[in-house]
């Protein structure tokens, strides 16, 4: 009878969300405690969610690092931080023609979406002006969507971006508002809110998303998913900490593959219509249940991040292939 119960517990969870309605800070608590043994149970009911909206189709995604280093923020999780000691490449922004030859890559496994990623508290204007040199170039030659992801913005740089054909802007809340000043000190949470409002008033796409692992509670990763219902982000991406030997959170350890898969399921009943992306970090603490994942999410990165490796590029499109799941390809 446990079972008969936890499933109409869990499918009704999904009805809320197939009707846009918002869980209960109970109700969501109550997916991150849910019993192990129901986990099948409640990844049945976000993937009726997913299909409702996005049906089997995945979405991917490629990041260019495209300047690594040199970066005077003190974010605990990051290898490129002022505080960390990780032996990372350290180099300016990428040249046009190295943004393109990345561009092309996208295009060669199958990915949607380009995220142009540049460490830092924000753009030089310099930067930006290469940056927008790249985009153009790439929105007339290559059907991609593209990412930028280049700090705090300015309001003329954010025209600059939007006007070059920007489509989105990445701009991660990263933890909880509780939270924040135990992961960084040198920008406050609210400074990432108006940052991803002020891409919106310049048209375009809002991308933003949490790093799971970091110390929070489980109250708080609700209230993670409340903030980006709130923040109405189109895309968000739900990174799992990947703990780097030489940043102030090394020893935090990993998120369980099956929390992580409660993680993703809650995303998916709170942000019911957005693309939720399972995205850094989830080779290391999902491991062997990745496929699962999808189940909750429609979208993932392949290919490596900024300094760490993700997985072989064919593995991700065999795990589609498995699933019965099909890429998603831009209608530009």
């Amino acid at each position: 009878m446990k079972t008969i119960s936890a499933e109409m517990e869990w499918q009704s969870l999904a009805q809320k969300a197939l009707h846009r309605e918002c869980l209960t800070l109970k109700e969501g608590l109550a997916v991150l405690e849910a019993e192990d043994d129901e986990l099948l149970l409640l990844m049945q009911a976000a993937f009726n969610v997913r299909k409702h909206f996005y049906g089997k189709k995945v979405k991917l995604n490629m990041i260019i690092n495209a300047k690594s280093g040199l970066c005077p923020e003190d974010c605990g999780y990051c290898s490129q931080s002022i505080v960390s000691t990780a032996p990372v490449k350290k180099y300016t922004l990428l040249d046009k023609d190295t943004l393109l030859s990345g561009a092309r890559e996208a295009l060669a496994r199958k990915a949607g979406t380009y995220c142009i990623v540049a460490a830092g508290k924000g753009p030089t204007d310099k930067e930006l002006d290469q940056v927008v040199d790249a985009v153009r170039e790439i929105r007339q030659t290559m059907p991609l969507k593209i990412c930028a992801c280049l700090g705090i913005l300015k309001d003329d740089q954010a025209k600059r971006l939007a006007e070059a054909g920007v489509h989105r802007y990445n701009h991660n809340l990263n933890t909880s508002k509780a939270n924040y000043a135990s992961i960084t000190t040198t920008h406050t949470y609210d400074q990432r809110v108006e940052t991803v409002e002020k891409v919106k008033t310049f048209g375009m796409s809002p991308c933003s998303g949490v790093i799971i692992g970091m110390g929070e509670t489980n109250q708080e990763i609700v209230e993670m998913a409340y903030a980006l219902r709130e923040l109405d982000a189109d895309s968000i991406p739900i990174n799992f900490l990947n703990a780097i030997p030489g940043t102030p959170l090394e020893h935090a350890g990993r998120t369980s593959s099956m929390k992580a898969l409660k993680v993703l399921a809650l995303f998916r009943f709170i942000c019911p219509s957005k693309e939720i992306r399972v995205a850094g970090g989830r080779e290391v603490n999902l491991r062997t249940l990745q496929p699962l994942s999808l189940f909750a999410a429609n979208s993932l990165f392949v290919g490596d991040y900024l300094t760490t490796a993700g997985q072989d590029v064919s593995t991700d499109h065999q795990i589609i292939e498995d699933l019965g799941f099909e890429i998603e390809i831009n209608a530009l």
